[in-house]
Order: C-alpha cells, then structure tokens, then sequence
C-alpha cells in the first residue's frame, strides 16, 4: 500500500468522512509554508486593501477598519495544489461579497482579480468570489495570522486550491473577463477545483 492509500486509510480509521479529502490529496495535522518571494513586512498602519475595478465607488480600507467591518467565522478545510488537505481550519473575516456590495459592483462584472505583495495574482469567477465562505481574512485559529501563512491579510476561497487564497492580499478588482492570474499564466488550471483535480492546463 502507497502512501496516498495509508493516508487515506488513516483518514477514515480517525472517524472522518472519507470524501471530505479530494482524490490525490493526503491529510496533514501541519499548515505548510509555501509561497513565491520575501515574506513582506509592514510598518503600523502601512498596510490597506483596496476595491476596485468594475464598481461604482471604489474604496481603500486599513487594518483598522477592516477589523471593525462586520465579520464571520468559519471552520473549513482547505486543499493545495501540492497535494495537502487539512481539516477543520478556523478564521474570521470580512466576506468579499459584503466588500464589493459596499463598493458598487456593476453587475456586469463576471470576475475578480486578486492582487496581492511583489504583483501577484490570482483569477476567481465573481459567483465564487463572493460566496458565503469566501472571505478576506485577518485572523486564523483565533490568532491574527503570521506572516509567513498570508499576515497580517489574505484571501480565502476554501473550496478552489489554496493557490486562490492569495496571501498578503493588497486589492480586489472587478472586472468584466476571465484573465490568467500569476500561477495561471504558469500552467496552472484557470478555476482550480480540488474534488475534480483541476491542477494543470487541460485537467
């Protein structure tokens, strides 16, 4: 028995449901580090996040505020590309829906982009985007979130690979047509489904 197999196996020998890890996938207890560039560091009241784009009435938000906006909390697991699941992940955040709404998204407007530190993108159906689980997020297991994993703001989107959860998340835009974000233009898949192993071009 392979190591996919044993770890499967082992899933469901500690009473989770089996399905709940996608095909190629193995379960991990740790939270990987893995990210493209420096790990970005802001002085006090250096970071914010703007809405953009497709929008009526686009705006800048500070940490401050971001943390005083409405909020959520979910529990959820999350897949990357590289082949770890891990269960049961607690954050709280600002849904991406409410963000846009309080922007004026046009209705025409099909996707978002996420921008985030050193030009990093990533491309997500706007129904995606602001579903009631995708948020921007600034704290992770009732802690604010390191550095390393995304801090002091990232974006979540739990069910596409982690790859769309962009880390260090500096902007969301509206926009009217799909586009390749950063990893897509790489030969990553354009939607990023993990339960259909849409990793690569033509998955």
């Amino acid at each position: 028995m392979g190591f996919f197999e044993r770890n499967r196996a082992e899933v469901e020998a500690k009473g989770f449901d089996p399905e709940r890890l996608p095909p190629g996938q193995y379960l991990t207890e740790r939270f990987p580090v893995l990210h493209v560039g420096d790990v970005p560091t802001y002085a006090p009241g250096e970071w914010n996040l703007t809405v953009t784009g497709a929008v009526s009435s686009p705006f800048t938000v500070d940490l401050e505020h971001l943390r005083a906006l409405p909020s959520v909390s979910i529990t959820t697991d999350i897949h990357c590309v590289t082949k770890w699941s891990k269960f049961d992940t607690q954050w709280r955040g600002v849904r991406v829906r409410d963000l846009f709404e309080r922007a004026g998204v046009d209705s025409r407007a099909t996707h978002v982009m996420a921008h985030a530190e050193y030009g990093y993108t990533a491309n997500l159906p706007m129904v995606d985007a602001t579903r009631d689980e995708s948020l921007v997020v600034y704290s992770y297991d009732d802690a604010d979130i390191e550095p390393i994993h995304g801090g002091p703001v990232r974006l979540l989107i739990p069910h596409l690979y982690f790859w769309k959860s962009a880390k260090w998340l500096r902007g969301l835009e509206a926009v009217m047509q799909d586009s390749p974000g950063f990893w897509e233009q790489n030969g990553y898949h354009m939607y990023g489904d993990p339960f259909r192993e849409q990793r690569f071009w033509g998955d």
